[in-house]
């Protein structure tokens, strides 16, 4: 009983392996036939687009990251420019 439970799982295995073989060979085939035409020049402009799409997706990624990234805080540069204001002022009034 154990012997033929085994045997059809084996054979079950075997029969997957042998179908997903030939889908892997009927897209191999699909992709031989579409680049068949393609020709070095085709490929240089692929390349440069690639290129350039690339370079676009890196600069959004940058601008999104700036928009998520922590800022500082808008109430210490105004603290800041406040305290920078008052010492310009007392200088100006002291030295005038």
């Amino acid at each position: 009983m154990m012997v033929n439970m085994v045997l059809y799982i084996s054979l079950g295995i075997a029969s997957v392996s042998l179908l997903l073989a030939l889908i892997a060979v009927a897209r191999v085939g699909q992709i031989n036939k579409s680049i068949k035409d393609l020709d070095w020049a085709d490929v240089a402009n692929l390349t440069g687009d690639i290129a350039t799409v690339k370079k676009t997706i890196q600069t959004l990624n940058n601008r999104m990251n700036g928009m998520n990234s922590p800022r500082v805080a808008e109430h210490e540069l105004l603290a800041q420019l406040a305290q920078n204001q008052q010492i310009q002022q007392t200088n100006g009034k002291l030295g005038g």
